[in-house]
């Protein structure tokens, strides 16, 4: 059978074999038959340490890329929330107020994944948004999605903790400071969120399934975060958290470099800081 397929006359030291698989290239099916074709293939020649057996074509293509990004998938994820605690940390002052940031976060991501494989990979709403579900979230989407959605969940969360921390230095009311904060800057959340919203929304109305897939997502994500997320879990756990929100060593305060929101020269209340 090997010899009928695999013709190397002519002196040619290359032999192309075209396997033309059953199942679609994302099914379980096609991956497995490619991890056949690389294991079974090269045991069997006569040759291994001379002879080399690739796999192209989209089976694998999409084996390699899946692979490729999971294996990366950590080591970025850790390097975003290293490189955002330490910003939040320069910025805020405080050891447990950006902790509290990146756990929220994490928090309306991993809600936005869990809706996204409701939707794309069970089907649920296949109607509404006019797609036919292919059984499996593509690979690159949660990569993607958790780029944009910490992203801009981020720059939600600075612009209503600079003006909590604003308000701080200038009463030491902590509790205060949250409804104040809140109070000015709902608004502009909200406002900023429908626009963005009714942006990736006209993703969900295109023909094909990655805008789709994408657009539907940051919508559901935005819409998510800046409601439940930013209005309304943030200023309950900063209230909760009290004078705690800004502790701080003395010691570490002298060695981090002084970023404020504040005017120069305005009063700094003692904070919750012990040595």
């Amino acid at each position: 059978m090997r010899d009928a397929l695999v013709n190397t006359d002519g002196g040619s030291d290359v032999t192309l074999v075209r396997v033309y698989p059953k199942h679609s290239a994302e099914t379980d099916e096609a991956k497995g038959l490619v991890k056949r074709i690389r294991s079974d293939y090269a045991d069997a020649l006569d040759n291994p340490t001379s002879a080399e057996v690739l796999v192209g074509g989209v089976p694998a293509e999409n084996q390699d890329m899946t692979g490729a990004l999971v294996g990366r998938v950590p080591l970025a994820i850790l390097g975003v929330l290293v490189i955002t605690y330490v910003f939040l940390v320069l910025v805020l002052r405080s050891l447990l107020l950006p902790a509290k940031a990146i756990v929220l976060n994490l928090l309306s991501v991993f809600a936005n994944y869990g809706i996204l494989v409701v939707i794309f990979q069970y089907g649920f709403g296949e109607n509404i948004l006019a797609f036919d579900s292919q059984g499996f979230v593509n690979a690159w989407s949660p990569l993607l999605w958790f780029a944009l959605l910490f992203g801009l969940s981020m720059d939600y969360e600075m612009f209503l903790l600079s003006a909590v921390k604003e308000r701080y230095e200038e009463t030491g009311d902590n509790e205060g400071s949250v409804a104040w904060a809140l109070e000015r800057t709902a608004r502009p959340i909200s406002s900023a969120a429908i626009a963005i919203v009714a942006v990736f929304g006209s993703f969900a109305l295109a023909g094909t399934l990655p805008p789709k897939e994408m657009g539907t997502g940051m919508a559901i994500a935005i819409a998510l975060d800046a409601t439940l997320i930013r209005l309304v879990l943030v200023p309950a756990a900063m209230r909760l958290m009290g004078r705690a929100n800004w502790w701080l060593p003395r010691s570490l305060d002298r060695l981090l470099p002084l970023v404020s929101f504040g005017h120069e020269g305005s009063p700094q209340p003692a904070l919750a800081s012990e040595e």
